[in-house]
């Protein structure tokens, strides 16, 4: 196979149910050792699209490849068993009468030598040295979702279909448990394909993002160019809370609180929307209680009056209402800061991270 092959590559790939078309002309390639996220809102497709490529369900149209070779097409349907591909998802289905050593070794059809080999190599990997002959029921949850890994792992499979494997685990203990998978699932060069419904998840996770919506990808890139450059407010609003300014373009630029902005491409009198999140809305407090004073990189400062002020723990979210006109602004500002409804204070737009769009509503 050559490097330049990708692990998993899905081609245009369709399903149809009653007539409404869940997936609808995807396509995504990984390569090993690759994390690709498919991200999105419930029922936009993103596990549909993972049963397909596990072989559990068919396609409509379009095709699966792994390493090159056609598991599902037009005249190919593979069974499931015989891929190459380990799943893993949000319930661990462990056997509860099997042990942490025969639940990693249920798949495996090489001598007992070799599978004690293979069981042992895989629990020190996860951390759990010594398990083997512990039973589920005694282990956490972690423990559990890492039990389910290493069994997924022991055929050595050349794709890690993994649907909303960590849903399931205490808050507290999913860092530690995504973090330790990961480093794993690296080691052994396994190409993932990773379903959630979770942005910090994905952010945290994937080399490559690909943001679902409606049956669709909508866009597919790196974490950070998915986040910093959103293909619609749709996009940018999936993965923070998004402040909207609306206006109308006249002669190219849109007139807003914060000054004038350009619109290039938008015909004069096009509704568009600056779109703005609240960690890029600075909060002046040199210029408290005075007026405005332009700066090349943040324009033109509006005042706005606090309607609410909450602590977010590590930060605090501050909801203006603008004088330009009516609308309400949120800001982030880390620590603490609190101040009463109903105080003045001058905010600042980091322009370079604004995104303008047509407006959808």
């Amino acid at each position: 196979m050559s490097d330049t092959t990708p692990r998993l590559e899905v081609q245009n790939l369709s399903r149809h149910f009653d007539g409404k078309s869940a997936v609808n002309d995807v396509s995504l390639r990984v390569m090993a050792g690759q994390v690709t996220c498919l991200l999105g809102p419930s029922g936009c497709g993103k596990s549909t699209t993972l049963r397909v490529i596990a072989g559990v369900d068919y396609q409509d149209g379009g095709t699966v490849l792994v390493d090159g070779k056609v598991m599902s097409g037009d005249t190919v349907q593979v069974p499931p068993e015989q891929r190459p591909i380990g799943l893993m998802f949000q319930d661990f289905a462990l056997f509860p009468h099997l042990t942490v050593g025969q639940n990693v070794a249920f798949g495996l059809s090489h001598s007992s030598a070799t599978k004690r080999e293979r069981v042992r190599e895989l629990l020190d990997r996860v951390g759990l040295s010594g398990q083997a002959d512990t039973y589920p029921h005694q282990l956490s949850g972690g423990e559990q979702q890492r039990v389910a890994l290493a069994r997924a792992l022991a055929p050595r499979p050349a794709i890690m279909l993994m649907d909303e494997p960590f849903s399931g685990l205490d808050e507290r203990l999913k860092d530690e448990v995504r973090d330790a998978t990961l480093e794993v699932l690296k080691d052994e060069g396994t190409a993932v394909l990773l379903v959630t419904h979770e942005p910090d998840e994905a952010m945290r996770m994937a080399d490559e993002i690909a943001l679902m919506r409606d049956g669709r990808i909508v866009q597919q890139g790196a974490p950070y160019n998915i986040y910093n450059a959103p293909v619609d407010k749709k996009a940018a609003a999936f993965f923070s809370d998004i402040n909207v300014i609306k206006g109308d373009v006249h002669g190219a630029l849109m007139s807003t609180a914060f000054g004038e902005f350009l619109a290039p491409g938008h015909p004069d009198g096009a509704a568009i929307e600056v779109v703005i999140r609240p960690q890029h809305l600075r909060i002046d407090f040199d210029r408290a209680g005075k007026g405005p004073n332009p700066t090349p990189q943040d324009g033109t400062p509006a005042r706005g009056i606090v309607t609410r002020a909450r602590f977010m723990g590590r930060e605090s979210l501050v909801e203006f209402q603008m004088d330009y006109d009516g609308s309400i602004l949120k800001a982030t500002v880390p620590s603490v800061f609190l101040p009463k409804p109903g105080t003045a204070l001058w905010l600042m737009i980091r322009r370079e991270r604004c995104f303008v769009f047509p407006a959808t509503d």
